[in-house]
């Protein structure tokens, strides 16, 4: 899939769960959850122990696009993309990383916090931004962003839960992210799978 299928496909799945959890073991069935509840799109932290494998066996599941977090260099980005990224997220912006993605005809979503940020790293490139962290006003910030800049693609992660997804959507957001409003760190930790895939289902019904 090359970037621009991504970020079409992203937009149409309106969101992704995304995870970040330090126990290599529990990361696979903790995303299984989230993909039973109906995500199509996920996302695995490079800070996952073993996250390269995670990724390699997900994106081999059909219909399912996996996204790859935290990825702040080249070798990071090619080990990604080797492992089968549709898509390379970094809380930075990296134009090293962006000519990775370019050269290889991936998809790049760097962090920005500014709007000078988010028109940077659409300049190098990118064609989606990941806001990060989110500023105070939440969505009237994506709103106020992209009324002088209506090109951008943003994509807020920081802070999204399903009573404030919509309304990101709503003021103009390409998609929305989900972390811990889906991954429950003690959830994760007990193995409540049952509790991540009724989040999940909640955060997709949230935004339908």
């Amino acid at each position: 899939m090359n970037r621009n299928e991504f970020v079409s496909a992203f937009a149409a799945a309106r969101a992704s769960a995304i995870l970040r959890t330090p126990h290599e073991h529990l990361a696979g069935p903790a995303m299984e959850a989230a993909v039973d509840a109906g995500f199509q799109i996920v996302e695995f932290t490079l800070t996952i122990p073993g996250a390269l494998e995670l990724i390699r066996s997900f994106s081999k599941q059909d219909g399912l696009l996996v996204s790859v977090g935290t990825v702040l260099t080249p070798v990071d980005a090619h080990a990604a993309i080797d492992a089968g990224a549709a898509c390379l997220v970094s809380p930075v912006l990296n134009p090293e990383v962006g000519a990775v993605a370019a050269e290889r005809d991936i998809a790049w979503m760097p962090g920005i916090a500014t709007p000078t940020e988010a028109y940077a790293a659409h300049q190098a490139g990118a064609p989606l931004q990941k806001i990060f962290p989110m500023p105070g006003i939440g969505a009237a910030w994506v709103k106020a962003i992209r009324g002088p800049m209506p090109f951008l693609n943003l994509v807020p992660t920081h802070g999204v839960h399903e009573n404030n997804a919509a309304s990101f959507l709503k003021a103009g957001a390409h998609a929305v992210g989900f972390v811990q409003s889906v991954f429950d760190p003690n959830d994760i930790a007990e193995q409540r799978w049952g509790k991540i895939k009724e989040r999940a289902q909640k955060a997709l019904a949230s935004i339908a």
